[in-house]
């Protein structure tokens, strides 16, 4: 190999070399010129997903909520002899389902079986949640007693109110938010009466405005032994037999 061959062949290197990091830094400015070209792109991709969480999050909010408390029970007495225990039920609710978003009323033990009995009656298929069982030897002076009653009543109205076929009878919603009784309901319900559904709530929710707040629920489940008549007058006194415009008869006894 002569030196002008040696010569030519450093010359080729040389010529490759140059062109390979010519190649690399047109390469390099390409990727470069791409990312500035694709930056806008991707800040709007991740401002998209981040306004897509942000509308989730919001919608989850804005979900639908049906909150049910039985509290307060009270002893109403209806003669001499015979006495009884009626508890609150408040309704705190944004369903469409309801007519009012809020609501208290008084309901006696008797009552919730009455409810189970219409709504397993119309919903044949639907298995009812239990009621909390009826002891012979429930004493209305005792408070364990009383209290063990009012969360299984508390209980059950919570499943009632998760069974979206439950929740669109009628006789439901007048139980939690009217002052009629069982054979009011019925009546009213099948068209016997002057007032359609929506009236009789709408009457009963004109006549009591006041709805407290849960951790007050909380606080006043002990039953109060002196008081005979209801703590908000919202109805299922003994003594209460005015119709206030809706026909109210008094309840059965509760043995």
């Amino acid at each position: 190999m002569t030196s002008s061959d040696v010569c030519f062949g450093t010359v080729l290197v040389l010529v490759w070399g140059m062109n390979w990091i010519q190649a690399q830094r047109s390469i390099s400015s390409t990727c470069i010129n791409i990312g500035h070209a694709i930056r806008p792109w991707v800040r709007a991709l991740t401002e998209g997903i981040e306004w897509w969480v942000y509308q989730r999050r919001v919608k989850l909010q804005d979900l639908e909520f049906v909150s049910v408390w039985v509290r307060d029970p009270r002893i109403q007495k209806e003669d001499f002899w015979h006495s009884y225990i009626d508890y609150e039920i408040c309704i705190h609710t944004n369903s469409m389902c309801f007519t009012m978003k809020t609501s208290c009323v008084r309901r006696r033990y008797r009552e919730f079986v009455w409810l189970r009995q219409r709504l397993q009656s119309n919903a044949l298929l639907v298995q009812l949640p239990e009621l909390p069982s009826k002891n012979l030897f429930f004493n209305m002076n005792n408070r364990q007693h009383v209290d063990q009653r009012r969360q299984g009543l508390e209980d059950f109205l919570r499943k009632v109110l998760q069974n979206a076929l439950l929740l669109s009878d009628s006789s439901l919603h007048l139980f939690l938010q009217s002052h009629l009784n069982s054979e009011d309901i019925e009546a009213c319900v099948s068209g016997q009466t002057k007032y359609s559904v929506e009236e009789a709530i709408h009457k009963f929710a004109l006549m009591n405005r006041r709805f407290p707040e849960e951790e007050e629920g909380k606080k006043e489940n002990d039953i109060d032994y002196d008081s005979e008549s209801s703590s908000s007058g919202f109805g299922h006194s003994s003594d209460d037999s005015s119709s206030h415009g809706c026909k109210m008869s008094t309840a059965p006894q509760e043995s």
